[in-house]
This record gives structure tokens, sequence and C-alpha cells, in this order.
């Protein structure tokens, strides 16, 4: 996974990260490494983003295989998702709705920046 020009290494395209993060769940900080990505609905007007966290045995004893509500904070921003069960390798699905805990380019000349360099 490169970095582009501009941007924090760990993202390995314009809409996602990859790399370290702190989750929050309750009471409980927990260090993970997750990779997310996310795209515009127009059908509802939001930026919906999602991803999958690494199995984290810290992460399945604070949240007992049940859907959470947690915030995810990686060195780019922050922003409050839910995770969901785990799947059979123990790796929690994260989503969540409006801004991403990642910058997202909003202009086409943000979009287009990295490709220039």
């Amino acid at each position: 996974m490169s970095g582009h020009a501009g941007t924090t290494p760990g993202h390995d395209d314009h809409d996602g990260y990859a790399g370290p993060a702190t989750l929050v769940l309750g009471d409980t900080e927990l260090d993970v490494e997750l990779q997310l990505r996310g795209h515009f609905q127009p059908i509802d007007g939001r930026y919906h983003w999602y991803g999958r966290i690494r199995p984290d045995a810290g992460l399945s004893e604070a949240a007992g295989g049940k859907k959470r509500a947690v915030e995810i904070r990686t060195p780019d921003g922050s922003a409050s998702g839910e995770i969901s069960d785990p799947d059979p390798w123990d790796r929690y699905r994260i989503a969540g709705t409006s801004t991403p805990p990642f910058p997202v380019p909003t202009t086409l000349d943000a979009l287009e920046a990295p490709a220039r360099t």
C-alpha cells in the first residue's frame, strides 16, 4: 500500500485508509489495525464509510461478539461508527455515515492533485 503525495502514509487510494487506529468502545481504548474506504451515496446525500478491523483479542473481549457503537481515531481524524458481529476470522466490520476518519477529496482539483506529481 503506497501513499500519495500530500496524504498520510497508509492511504491506498483517494477515499480510504489502511493502518493503525484507536478504537474507543465505552471507556476502553484499543490500538487496532484496520482498512477503511467509502463513497458518497446520492440517494441519502451522505458519505458512507466502512471497513474491517484486523483480529484483536482485546476488541473481541471488550465487544463480546456484539454490535456496538464506537469512535474510531486515525492520524487524519475521528468519527463515530458501529462495529458489527465478527466474521469467522474474528474481524469486526466497522461502518459509519457522514464525515469519515480519513480525508476525502471534495473538489476535482483535489481528486486530480496526487496524479499530477
